[in-house]
């Protein structure tokens, strides 16, 4: 996978958040989006209004990941890893993660985490998501990714991603993420480490996706730990 790895994890250190520009053509975007109304290759479906999640809906795959989905989720595995544990080492924490996507989802296998978290998100007029984390368990890989399947403008109005920023002894920062079709965007899942006046500290982090206005939005999900 050919990425600017050095460029993706200065910004995920300045910021938490990184774009891999253009990733996924057109037509590989629209063929993981048709995946969204069959019931084969999912393991559920959540209705977000249901559980006060926003509004929209969402399904994750089972096991296997379709193919695009498995090799996304290898590919951006083994260089994240690497900043993971640069992150693991300046906040102080001794968990290191592994080299390999297998090795992690062995480590929650083990704990009991063993159902599949990449998941597709559907979202249509009115439609948003309410800022969340998405941990799942005791093993929880500190960053993860998603990928906008439909070009914002053409496809659909608003529907923004939106991070926000807790920061100590100060309100809390938004960011809007400028998301084209095809990119994905690698941000924190729960927390990242920042310099301040007495040091490196931790800043917690919460993403969603504002309202759409018209249009439908599709999104893929990429988690890289198992869910209980």
């Amino acid at each position: 996978m050919s990425l600017d790895w050095t460029r993706i994890a200065a910004e995920l250190d300045a910021r938490g958040w990184a774009l891999t520009g253009p990733l996924l053509k057109p037509e590989t975007c629209a063929g993981i989006a048709d995946l969204y109304p069959c019931d084969e290759g999912f393991r559920s479906r959540v209705v977000m209004a249901r559980h006060g999640f926003g509004r929209g809906e969402y399904k994750y795959f089972s096991y296997p990941l379709p193919d695009v989905v498995q090799r996304l989720r290898e590919g951006l595995y083994g260089p994240l890893s690497a900043i993971a544990n640069a992150w693991a080492q300046r906040l102080g924490d001794d968990r290191r993660f592994p080299d390999t996507l297998d090795e992690m989802l062995a480590r929650c296998h083990g704990a009991g985490q063993a159902r599949p978290t990449p998941l597709l998100l559907t979202y249509g007029p009115g439609d948003y998501n309410c800022l969340h984390q998405d941990l799942y368990g005791e093993h929880v890989f500190p960053l993860q990714a998603a990928f906008l399947l439909d070009e914002p403008g053409r496809d659909f109005e608003g529907g923004e991603f939106v991070l926000v920023e807790q920061r100590p002894r100060q309100q809390s920062a938004p960011q809007v993420v400028p998301l084209r079709q095809g990119e994905g965007v690698i941000f924190a899942v729960r927390e990242r480490p920042a310099e301040g006046t007495r040091g490196v500290h931790r800043r917690m982090l919460r993403h969603g996706v504002s309202e759409v206005r018209s249009g439908r939005r599709r999104t893929l999900g990429v988690i890289f730990h198992d869910a209980r």
